[in-house]
């Protein structure tokens, strides 16, 4: 027999004057028995009778109890020899019907399920087609060590990825669920929100649907996914029927609609994702219910927190007048390693979604940089030229002898490490060049021992005996933060590197929490900074404002003990009398 299932099914976007606009029903009704044919084809279009794969009868529709594992579903498996086409690089199809109860889903047969509805033939046939196999890239790099040449890749690797970048292979998996959803909602066409509106059939003349039944290969992972070449001779396929409830198939149907809107809007650039999707997928079905549910929940309040840390570092740089107190070369540092992270997934091939997120970080610390550093004259006239030296109001300070001190120390540690760290790579670990040992060596120590680098600022805080000026309110966020980041990293599979580096902050922020207990701030004191952690409102401000140049100028009168400030002073006390 051949089948020509292209046009069966009802018309989803005609419309009817009679009814188009009246309530649907489903065109199963619970406890209706009915038969699943399943069959296979190298063919998209058509099919044959003997290449019927399976065949189960008298199921019954709403059935969550039978089954040889008692949740109503049924398997399928089987091993054959891998059909011509596909061994030719070319595609194998599923096409599965539904129909009523000894009735045939082909319409040359007697028994072919057809019925009549005011004069009109209606089909009553379920259908839907599936390519089994998969297309994807495998992209090749050349690595090896440096030092020795020698590489633990393939000699055919090794030509390839002298040739080519990628190439597109076919992959074959052996399970897919078929899943037929159980329910009883009465819709109406032209109401129904996506992705229901494309899913559901409506028959316009009897005001019924056909209910919705879907290829479900979400749990497939990539890892199991295996490469169709000259050696593989025979391939296994297991089909599992299992029915399914809305809320559940809107899940699954929100991940297809998230894959097709990706593909709309960056095509090939999201296929690196799917690696983080199998991660995702890894976690939900090795780990613990409880802890899972309370990653989601947690995971909901990281990304509020990670978006008010940003605010309010934003708030605090833009707002900053002087930096006093703050590690000025740390703020370097931190523009250093953006930059670093920044080229290292450009020469990675990221997904671009990454590279965005990487570029705007790398942006905002650029941003700080006007915040340390004086800006001279203009080149042409409009390009600014900066000059690489302090601002006044840190040079004048305690705060920059405290931060040359720390460097300073760090240094006797840092070094050593980063000598450490790049021989190891160098000599055991493959590189595809001396930029790209740079680029990794530079990346992976400072995801390994980038935590040091805020060490500085702990410094000038004991030094100060002073946490005033710092942005608590940024370092708030992401010290809650940290605590998500480390339950995730129990959660998700990540190297193990990677997942102690998820705890390095928790130490330096806890010491944070630590110096903020022990050297106590009035929020309403104007520091010795100058700086106030709540704005005064009212007259208050003026008043705090000219303590605040009182107790800067005083200060400055300590440190010099000249004539020039007692002149300050003065002249602080003659703008008083003017106000």
């Amino acid at each position: 027999m051949g089948g020509q299932p292209g046009n069966i099914g009802f018309n989803n976007t005609g419309s009817s004057m009679l009814s188009g606009t009246l309530p649907s029903r489903n065109l199963f009704q619970p406890g209706q028995k009915f038969d699943l044919y399943v069959y296979l084809s190298d063919s998209v279009c058509s099919f044959v009778q003997k290449a019927l794969f399976w065949k189960e009868s008298s199921l019954t529709y709403g059935d969550w109890t039978s089954g040889p594992d008692g949740d109503g579903s049924r398997v399928k498996s089987a091993t054959f020899p891998i059909p011509q086409s596909l061994a030719n690089n070319g595609s194998l199809y599923i096409h599965v019907f539904i129909v009523k109860e000894n009735q045939s889903p082909d319409p040359r047969s007697r028994n072919h399920h057809m019925v009549s509805f005011k004069n009109r033939p209606r089909f009553q046939v379920l259908y839907n087609v599936r390519r089994l196999n998969k297309y994807k890239k495998k992209y090749y790099k050349r690595t090896q060590n440096l030092l020795t040449g020698k590489t633990e890749q393939s000699e055919e690797e090794q030509k390839k990825a002298e040739v080519m970048d990628f190439e597109i292979l076919n992959y074959w998996h052996p399970n897919l669920t078929i899943n037929l959803v159980n329910d009883h909602t009465v819709w109406q066409r032209g109401s129904l929100p996506a992705p229901l509106d494309e899913a559901v059939k409506f028959d316009p003349v009897d005001n019924t649907y056909k209910p919705i039944f879907l290829f479900n290969d979400y749990w497939n992972l990539g890892a199991d996914y295996m490469v169709i070449n000259d050696s593989v001779k025979e391939i296994k396929l297991s089909i599992r029927y299992s029915p399914i409830s809305l809320f559940k198939w809107q899940l699954y149907a929100s991940q297809q609609m998230r894959t097709k809107w990706l593909q709309m809007f960056g095509g090939e650039l999201f296929e690196d994702g799917d690696d983080d999707q199998d991660s995702i997928k890894q976690a939900l079905l090795e780990t613990n219910p409880i802890l899972l549910g309370l990653t989601i929940a947690v995971s909901l309040l990281h990304t509020v927190f990670e978006f008010l840390a940003f605010k309010n570092d934003i708030q605090f740089w833009r707002s900053r007048k002087t930096l006093e107190g703050l590690s000025v070369r740390s703020v370097l540092f931190s523009v250093f390693q953006s930059v670093i992270v920044f080229l290292y997934i450009l020469d990675n091939d990221t997904s671009w979604v990454v590279k965005v997120s990487v570029g705007v970080g790398l942006l905002i610390e650029l941003w700080k940089i006007p915040k340390c550093v004086d800006r001279t004259r203009k080149i042409f006239g409009f390009l600014p030229k900066i000059m690489v030296s302090d601002k006044g109001s840190y040079v004048e300070s305690d705060t920059k002898q405290y931060d040359e001190l720390a460097f300073k120390y760090l240094s006797w540690v840092l070094f050593p490490l980063l000598g450490g760290y790049a021989v190891y790579s160098l000599m055991y670990v493959e590189q595809r060049g001396w930029y790209s040992w740079i680029l990794g060596m530079l990346y992976s120590f400072l995801l390994t021992f980038g935590f040091i680098m805020m060490t500085p600022q702990l410094f000038i805080n004991y030094k100060l005996k002073s946490v005033a000026h710092l942005p608590w309110r940024m370092l708030t966020y992401k010290f809650i933060n940290t605590f998500i980041d480390d339950l995730f990293a129990f959660v998700i599979k990540m190297p193990t590197m990677y997942r102690l580096g998820c705890f390095r902050d928790d130490v330096v922020f806890l010491i944070y929490i630590y110096q903020r207990w022990i050297y106590r701030v009035d929020p309403t004191r104007v520091n010795e900074f100058g700086v106030s952690m709540e704005a005064p409102k009212g007259e208050e401000v003026v008043e705090k404002e000219e303590s605040t140049t009182h107790t800067i100028v005083a200060k400055s009168l300590h440190r010099n003990n000249s004539c020039s400030s007692a002149k300050a002073v003065a002249d602080v006390t003659e703008t008083k009398k003017k106000r």
